[in-house]
C-alpha cells in the first residue's frame, strides 16, 4: 500500500511504502538510496558498516572514495566479501536497484539524476579533487527531503560542503565516530561544522540508520491542515522553542517547520507529535538541537557565481555614485558562519582597489545571525580546505592564510566585517546602507513576514543602493521598490519611491505603538474665567507684541499680534524667528541676536523699516537674554515696537525751513551709523570666530595625530589580546573546574557531617560560630543566623562555663582538651577541643565535638547502686560445688 509521503515537496512524485513489519520507509522510486563517502582508513570503516546490513534491507549504497587514478580500482572485490549484497563498480548511466552497493571507479566523478549514475570526468587537477562533495550535491539536488549522507574514516575535509547541501534540502546525516575513526578528519569536520545528526561507531551506523528509515508512519499533516491536535502540538513545540532560545519560530513556513521537527521524530523514533513535545519537555539537549535544526545554517563562498558575477559588474556603478573616501556600508542578514560576508568583503575590496580614487573608500559590513556559535565560528575566520573548490585560486593566494586547519581570512578582510546575534524579525535592522545581500533567507519565512521585511530593506537602504536576493526569492508585491539590474541573479537596486504611511513595519522590539484599542487621555478644558479673559484682551491689544526663543532663535511663545513682523516661511513649517522675519528684519536680528546672548545685555535696534503687503512701516526691536533664575533662565526675548516713520519733505521744510536734501542727509547719516556699528560688529565676530576656529583646527590635529597614534598601538595589541583572550578562556575553564570540585567537595563534607550524626561546632580564632551540624543545636541553641556571634553570647544546656576558656587553652598550647560534662535533662557529653588545622598547617580556629554518653553514665550509675557484685557470685558457685563433692 502507498500514500504521499508529507515530506515530499509538490514538483517531484514521492512515495512511502510500508514494509512487511508495518513501517513507513520515504523512497526514491521505491526504496532509499544512501551516499557513503570514506577515505583513507575508510576500507575498515566500510567493511564494519556493510557488515551490519541485512541482505534484505530494501536500501541502495553508493560509496564514493578517493581512489588512486593510475590503477584499477578492487574495492567491489574487496566490499563484497562482507556482505551478501551485490557489490559492483558503477559504470555511466547505471540504474540503481535495492540491496546492492556501488563503488566509484577511479578517476571519475559521480553524479545522481533520477534514480541513475552518471560518470564525468574530473575537471580539477589531481590532488584537489572533491568526488565526495560532488556526489553528495548531486544527491541533495535529486533527492531533496530524502537523501542520506554517511561520512566514514578519511583524511582532509571532503564530503562536509556537499552534506551541507543535505542538510539544507532537510536531508540526514550520520557520521563515525572520530575516536573509533583509524583517521578522524573527515568526521570531525562534519562534526565541527554542526552537520551530523547521527554520531556512532561504524558498525553500529547501519543499525542507526535502518531504523530511522524503518520509522513508525507518522500523521500526514499536510493532508490534515485542520486538524486541531496537531496544530495545538506545533504550537507547543514553537512554545518550547521560544522559551529555550528566546526566538518566536511561528514566522517560519509550516512545511519548514514540520519537516525539521518529523527529522528529530525520526531520529527518536516517535510517531506522534504529541509525544514529542512531551520528550521537548523533558530533555533539554533535544530542544537545543531542534533550536540549531531550525536555523538552517548552510552557506558557502560565492554561491551562485554567475549572481556573484552580477554583482561584481555593478559595484563599480555604485561606487561612482559614492563620494571618495566615504564608507561604504553593507549588512549580511542571515549570515550564518560568514561565507556569504567575507565574499562580499572580497568583492568591495576588489572594486575600490580597481577605483584608484585619491581618497580611497572605506568598507563596513554589518554580519548578524540568530545562531551565537555559527558568529562566534564566522568571527575566527578559519575555514576548512574545501573552501578552494568555491574560492578563485587567485582569490584563496590574495586574501586567504593556509593554516594547518585549512584557510584563515587575512586581516584586511576580517576587520571589513563585523558580526553580532540578531533576531532579523524582532530587532532593529541597519540603515543607511549601500548594500543589502539577503539571499536563501526569506525563502524559510512566511508571506506575511516577506512583506513586512522587503519595505524596511528599502528603508534601510540609501538612495542608489543595491539589494541581493537568493535565487528562489522575489521581492513580490513591492516591484515599486526596486529596479531589476539583473533579475536572473536577483540584483535589484533602490527606487526613490515614496513609502506608503504604515507599509514600513518596524519590528515591536523598537518601535511599539499604542495598543489596539487604547485611546488618548484627553484634557479637559476648564472654562475660561472673566479674569483670564481681560488678561488676554490686554496682552492682545495694549502691550508690545513680543516673542520668547531659545538660543538657536526657535520659537517658544509669542504674545500679542506679531503678523506685521513675522510670517510663515513657505516650504515646511519652520517656527524659527530669523525664518520667519520680514524683510527688513531678518538682516538686523542675525546680528543682534548673538550680541544679546555674548554680552548678556539688552540690545535695541531703532527704526528699522519692514515691508510688507500694506506698505513700509518703522519698527524698534529690543533682543535681551533672561539671566534670572528660574525656568525661563536662558530665552531671549524679542520685542517689537511700532514707532512713526521720518518726517516727509514737505512737513519739515514748513515747521524747520531747511532745505529738503538736509533731511534726507540726516536720514542717511543715521542709516550709515548703523550700517557702519553692524558691520563693526559683524568684523570683531568674524575675527573673534576666525580664531576660534583656528584654535580648534590646532585642537582637532592634534587629537587626529593622538588617535592615529592610538590606532596603531590598538592594532598592535589587538592580536596580543586575541592571544591573550585564549589564555583566559583556557584559565577560566580551569577555575570552573575548581569551582566544581570545591562545590562537590562541601557536598561531600555536609554529608558526611550530617550522616555520623555527633554535633560539631566551628569556631574561628575569635571563637565566634564558624558552622555547626544540625545534631548541635539540641545542646547549644543555634541558628543559621547565629553564624558570627561569640560562643559566649549563646544559650547552652551545659555545666561548663570554661568552654570559652578551654577553648583559648587549646589555641594557646595547641594541645586538645577532653572533658566529661553534664546537660540539662540528666544528659551527659564528652566534650572534645582540638584546634582547626589547615590545609598548609595554619590553626585557625579550634573543633568541638560533643558525644552523647547519657547510656553509659547510668549503666555506670545502675550498677554501682547494686547490693552485691554478680561476678563475684558466680565465681564462689564453682568452689561450693567442689566442696560438697
Amino acid at each position: 500500500m502507498k500514500i504521499k509521503s508529507r515530506l515530499a515537496p509538490p514538483s517531484r512524485k514521492r512515495t512511502r511504502v510500508v514494509d512487511r513489519t508495518g513501517h513507513s520507509v520515504p523512497v526514491h522510486g521505491s526504496f532509499p538510496i544512501i551516499g557513503i563517502g570514506a577515505s583513507a582508513g575508510g576500507l575498515e570503516a566500510l567493511e564494519q558498516f556493510l557488515g551490519g546490513v541485512p541482505q534484505d534491507s530494501g536500501m541502495a549504497f553508493v560509496i564514493v572514495q578517493h581512489l588512486d587514478p593510475t590503477r584499477q580500482g578492487i574495492m567491489s572485490e574487496l566490499l563484497q566479501r562482507v556482505t551478501s549484497m551485490t557489490v559492483t563498480q558503477v559504470k555511466d548511466r547505471t540504474t540503481v536497484r535495492s540491496n546492492c552497493v556501488y563503488v566509484i571507479p577511479p578517476n571519475k566523478d559521480l553524479s545522481l539524476l533520477h534514480g541513475v549514475l552518471h560518470l564525468l570526468k574530473p575537471v580539477a587537477p589531481r590532488g584537489l579533487r572533491l568526488p565526495i562533495d560532488f556526489f553528495f550535491c548531486s544527491l541533495a539536488q535529486d533527492l531533496k527531503d530524502q537523501s542520506v549522507g554517511v561520512i566514514l574514516s578519511g583524511m582532509g575535509s571532503d564530503g562536509t560542503l556537499g552534506l551541507r547541501a543535505i542538510k539544507e534540502s532537510a536531508g540526514m546525516v550520520l557520521v563515525q565516530d572520530p575516536e573509533g575513526a583509524k583517521f578522524d578528519s573527515m568526521p570531525r569536520s562534519v562534526i565541527d561544522a554542526g552537520l551530523a545528526d547521527i554520531v556512532a561507531p561504524a558498525k553500529e551506523l547501519a543499525k542507526k540508520l535502518a531504523s530511522y528509515l524503518h520509522r513508525p508512519a507518522a500523521v500526514d499533516h499536510a493532508e490534515a491542515p485542520g486538524d486541531g491536535k496537531t496544530q495545538s502540538s506545533l504550537e507547543k513545540v514553537m512554545l518550547l522553542l521560544r522559551t529555550h532560545s528566546g526566538n518566536d519560530f511561528s514566522f517560519y513556513k509550516r512545511n519548514t517547520l514540520q519537516r525539521r521537527i518529523e527529522r528529530r521524530m525520526g531520529i527518536h523514533q516517535i510517531a506522534k507529535t504529541a509525544a514529542y513535545v512531551r520528550f521537548l519537555q523533558e530533555n533539554t539537549q533535544e530542544r537545543e538541537l531542534l533550536f540549531k535544526e531550525m536555523l538552517i545554517g548552510v552557506t558557502n563562498f560565492f554561491r551562485d557565481p554567475a549572481a556573484w558575477k552580477a554583482l561584481r559588474a555593478a559595484l563599480p556603478a555604485l561606487l561612482a555614485s559614492r563620494k571618495p573616501g566615504q564608507t561604504i556600508r553593507a549588512w549580511v542578514p542571515g549570515c550564518s558562519t560568514g561565507e556569504e560576508a567575507y565574499s562580499l568583503a572580497i568583492e568591495l575590496k576588489e572594486a575600490v582597489d580597481k577605483t584608484r580614487a585619491k581618497a580611497p573608500f572605506k568598507v563596513q559590513i554589518f554580519a548578524t545571525d540568530l545562531d551565537r556559535d555559527a558568529i562566534e565560528k564566522a568571527r575566527l575566520g578559519l575555514f576548512p580546505a574545501h573552501i578552494a573548490v568555491d574560492v578563485p585560486a587567485v582569490l584563496l593566494k590574495r586574501y586567504f592564510t593556509k593554516v594547518d586547519l585549512g584557510y584563515r581570512v587575512c586581516k584586511e578582510i576580517r576587520d571589513m566585517v563585523t558580526f553580532a546575534p540578531q533576531n532579523l524579525i524582532a530587532e532593529p535592522p541597519f540603515t543607511k546602507l549601500d548594500i543589502l545581500s539577503c539571499r536563501n533567507l526569506l525563502i524559510y519565512l512566511t508571506a506575511e513576514i516577506q512583506k513586512k521585511l522587503i519595505p524596511l530593506f528599502h528603508y534601510s537602504l540609501t538612495p542608489g543602493g543595491l539589494f541581493f536576493q537568493g535565487s528562489a526569492e522575489t521581492v513580490g508585491e513591492h516591484s515599486d521598490l526596486f529596479k531589476p539590474i539583473n533579475a536572473k541573479a536577483r540584483l535589484f537596486r533602490r527606487t526613490e519611491s515614496v513609502l506608503r504611511q504604515g507599509q514600513v513595519d518596524f519590528p515591536t522590539a523598537f518601535c511599539s505603538g499604542p495598543a489596539k484599542g487604547a485611546t488618548v487621555p484627553q484634557l479637559h478644558k476648564s472654562p475660561d474665567s472673566l479674569q483670564s479673559l481681560a488678561d488676554r484682551l490686554v496682552l492682545d491689544h495694549y502691550s508690545k507684541p513680543t516673542v520668547l526663543t531659545n538660543d538657536k532663535g526657535d520659537i517658544f511663545y509669542v504674545s500679542g499680534r506679531t503678523g506685521r513682523y513675522l510670517e510663515p516661511a513657505a516650504g515646511k513649517a519652520n517656527w524659527n524667528i530669523f525664518a520667519m522675519a520680514r524683510g527688513g528684519l531678518r538682516y538686523a536680528l542675525s546680528h543682534a541676536f548673538p550680541n544679546a546672548l555674548r554680552q548678556g545685555k539688552l540690545v535695541a535696534l531703532q527704526g528699522i523699516k519692514i515691508e510688507t503687503d500694506n506698505g513700509a512701516h518703522c519698527v524698534d526691536v529690543t533682543v535681551q537674554r533672561l539671566n534670572e533664575p528660574g525656568p525661563l533662565q536662558g530665552l531671549v526675548t524679542v520685542v517689537f515696537t511700532d514707532v512713526a516713520p521720518p518726517v516727509s519733505g514737505k512737513t519739515a521744510e514748513r515747521s524747520t525751513r531747511k532745505p529738503l536734501h538736509s533731511v534726507r542727509v540726516a536720514q542717511l547719516e543715521r542709516e550709515l551709523l548703523r550700517f557702519q556699528g553692524e558691520a563693526r560688529a559683524a568684523d570683531e565676530e568674524m575675527q573673534t570666530s576666525q580664531e576660534e576656529l583656528r584654535s580648534t583646527n590646532e585642537e582637532l590635529q592634534s587629537a587626529n595625530e593622538e588617535m592615529q597614534s592610538s590606532n596603531e598601538e590598538l592594532t598592535t595589541s589587538k592580536e596580543e589580546m586575541q592571544s591573550m583572550n585564549e589564555e583566559l578562556q583556557t584559565l577560566n575553564a580551569e577555575l570552573q573546574a575548581k569551582v566544581d570540585d570545591l562545590s562537590r567537595t562541601s557536598n561531600d563534607m555536609k554529608n558526611l557531617l550530617d550522616s555520623t550524626d555527633i554535633a560539631t561546632l566551628f569556631l574561628d580564632k575569635a571563637l565566634k560560630v564558624r558552622r555547626f551540624t544540625p545534631r548541635i543545636t539540641s545542646i547549644i541553641k543555634l541558628i543559621a543566623a547565629d553564624i558570627g556571634r561569640p560562643i559566649t553570647d549563646l544559650a547552652s544546656e551545659l555545666r561548663y562555663p570554661q568552654l570559652a576558656q578551654d577553648a583559648h587553652t587549646v589555641l594557646r598550647t595547641l594541645n586538645a582538651i577532653e572533658k566529661t560534662i553534664a546537660g540539662g535533662s540528666a544528659r551527659w557529653y564528652t566534650i572534645r577541643i582540638m584546634p582547626y588545622r589547615t590545609q598548609d598547617d595554619k590553626i585557625d580556629g579550634v573543633v568541638i565535638t560533643f558525644a552523647d554518653i547519657t547510656v553509659a553514665k547510668t549503666l555506670e550509675a545502675k550498677l554501682r547502686r547494686a547490693p552485691s557484685n554478680p561476678a563475684s557470685d558466680v565465681a564462689k558457685r564453682p568452689a561450693k560445688r567442689a566442696t560438697k563433692r
